[in-house]
């Protein structure tokens, strides 16, 4: 079996994130990038289905050459090997120009299973692997809590308005996780002077067929980007004896009571 799981390098989740108000893109020198944690999740899956039943796991990653060590940690976690698509074409890219390089990339590869993360820290489209199930004609199962793989299908459960789903595919398919999914492991000392020597092969628009001249094929036009407004201070309420009357006026003033 083989399966790819596609990573990505974000801004850290935890330090502060802002847009280039010139080009509207993430100012991604501004803080720390990492290895997105859901795409770990998505990948300890991988490896987990590994364990039990021999398969070679592939990580498959679109971003800037700085990416690099973010993919070399997958590997250090266990991954067999690498694809990272490089191209100045995908700068700026939108999620229509990203599913069609990854597509071309996985039709190469061929895969029994594609695992994802629900969405990224980043971006949060979440639209990304229903595009490359379209583009892959495999079925979709998102935003999974429990995932399950045999040799010839893949199941799980996931939220859905209070209620849990059972969902089934044949494979090959395309599968995305939650952050119910376990934690992935750390990579250890071992890992990391392996994953020094596993291949991590890089890829251009061009070697996969993808044209990424915006100019000749646009998708998406951003119109304009602007500062978030500053927050209004709120009403401060001080309890000199009306506190009560202060607050059912307000409410009701705002319609919510």
């Amino acid at each position: 079996m083989k399966i790819v799981v596609l990573v990505k390098e974000v801004p850290d989740t935890y330090g502060e994130r802002t847009l280039s108000l010139e080009t509207g893109l993430a100012e991604r020198a501004a803080g720390e990038a990492v290895l997105d944690e859901i795409c770990e999740r998505a990948l300890e899956v991988a490896l987990s289905q590994a364990s039990a039943e021999p398969a070679e796991v592939v990580v498959l990653a679109a971003g800037p050459e700085g990416a690099t060590a973010s993919i070399r940690k997958a590997l250090a976690m266990g991954a067999d090997r690498a694809i990272h698509i490089v191209d100045d074409g995908l700068r700026g890219a939108d999620i229509g120009l990203t599913a069609e390089a990854l597509a071309a990339a996985l039709r190469e590869e061929a895969p029994d299973l594609v695992l994802a993360g629900n969405q990224s820290t980043d971006g949060a489209s979440g639209m990304l692997p229903a595009m490359l199930a379209e583009l892959l004609g495999l079925p979709l199962l998102g935003g999974l809590g429990a995932v399950e793989v045999t040799a010839e299908r893949a199941k799980g459960t996931r939220a859905a308005d209070g209620l849990t789903e059972e969902v089934t595919a044949t494979l090959p398919a395309v599968i995305t996780v939650t952050e119910q999914l376990p934690e992935a492991r750390f990579p250890n000392f071992k890992g990391i002077m392996a994953a020094k020597k596993k291949p991590l092969r890089v890829r251009s628009l061009a070697e996969l067929g993808v044209d990424g001249d915006p100019s000749l094929a646009p998708r998406t036009i951003m119109l304009d980007i602007s500062e978030r407004p500053a927050r209004d201070a709120g009403v401060r309420v001080v309890d000199d004896g009306t506190a009560v009357a202060q607050l059912i006026e307000f409410l009701t003033a705002n319609r919510l009571v």
